[in-house]
């Protein structure tokens, strides 16, 4: 005879082992390369416009090779104009020349659609630790790649204006911190920007705690953060004059700290525009969904405003 403690706690054992939820295996992290293009049957998936393609080129500094992806606008191969240049840094890390190439789909439509001119756009690899130098590692100049060797390239291997004045610089997340750390260090190579989604309380955290990120990770030299770089180009009496544009849903949980550092480039007397996007939380594309054609016309008025001929 089965005693009915017993049978209770068969039963209250058998249901937590019902209700217990399934062990995941942990997520594989591939590691990091700087070329890492997509699979072709990935790539099918995402659907791109034809006149996305892969590239690599080999980097000086690091004399290995690097990836990037990019578009280009209907036309190029028909004629000998020369376009302006959008570089779009993508988010997370480590880096991969694929994380945010599905935005050419939306650059394609918007020349379809005459929202704006033909323009190629460039997608690169970050980096270990998207668009940050990592002297420590050999392989670790994520920033110094992008400003030194691949604009360059692009510029001598494409069919750009090859000019400030057709250059612009945007990305998203760790991206768009990216985006405003470069700009207000090297304001020379761009006419344009749009941070968006940017992280700017790590930013804060690395500038309050001697380049510290966190307990194991250090960003140097000290300075190199987007508080103090853009205190540093407030200051320069040689500014070059700068398009700005930041960017960010509400429901972001970045929203708070781009509202906080749009205020302090106003009181830095910062000239910018700051694109609220409403019921759109950390996703690129989304705020894309709502508003990618205006980010992509920030760029566009710089552009019309230096137009060859």
């Amino acid at each position: 005879m089965i005693r009915p403690s017993f049978l209770c706690a068969l039963v209250a054992t058998c249901q937590l082992a019902q209700a217990a939820p399934p062990v995941k295996a942990p997520k594989k992290v591939e590691p990091f390369r700087w070329v890492s293009p997509l699979p072709e049957a990935a790539l099918a998936k995402l659907d791109l416009p034809p006149t996305v393609s892969h590239a690599t080129f080999k980097s000086p500094s690091m004399g290995i090779e690097v990836g990037y992806y990019i578009y280009l606008p209907p036309g190029y191969e028909t004629d000998d104009a020369r376009f302006p240049v959008v570089y779009h840094l993508h988010g997370g890390r480590p880096g991969g020349e694929a994380k945010a190439v599905k935005l050419a789909s939306y650059v394609d439509k918007a020349i379809a659609a005459g929202t704006i001119k033909p323009t190629i756009y460039v997608f690169p690899n970050g980096g270990p630790v998207s668009w940050y130098d990592m002297p420590e590692r050999k392989d670790g100049l994520g920033e110094s790649v992008l400003v030194r060797e691949l604009i360059p390239h692009i510029d001598a291997t494409y069919r750009t204006w090859g000019t400030r004045e057709g250059r612009a610089l945007e990305g998203y997340s760790q991206g768009g911190r990216g985006t405003t750390r470069i700009l207000f260090k090297h304001p020379e190579l761009f006419l344009s920007a749009a941070p968006g989604g940017s992280g700017y309380g790590p930013e804060k955290t690395i500038q309050e705690n001697d380049g510290y990120e966190s307990d194991t990770l250090r960003f140097l030299p000290l300075g190199n953060n987007a508080w103090d770089l853009a205190k540093a180009f407030s200051d320069r009496k040689d500014r070059p004059a700068l398009s700005i544009l930041l960017w960010d849903g509400t429901e972001c949980f970045n929203f708070e700290f781009n509202g906080k550092y749009s205020a302090y480039l106003k009181e830095l007397g910062i000239p910018h525009e700051f694109l609220v996007i409403q019921g759109v939380g950390h996703t690129a594309t989304g705020s894309y969904d709502k508003h990618g054609d205006d980010v992509m016309r920030h760029h566009q008025k710089s552009f019309d405003a230096h137009r060859p001929g």
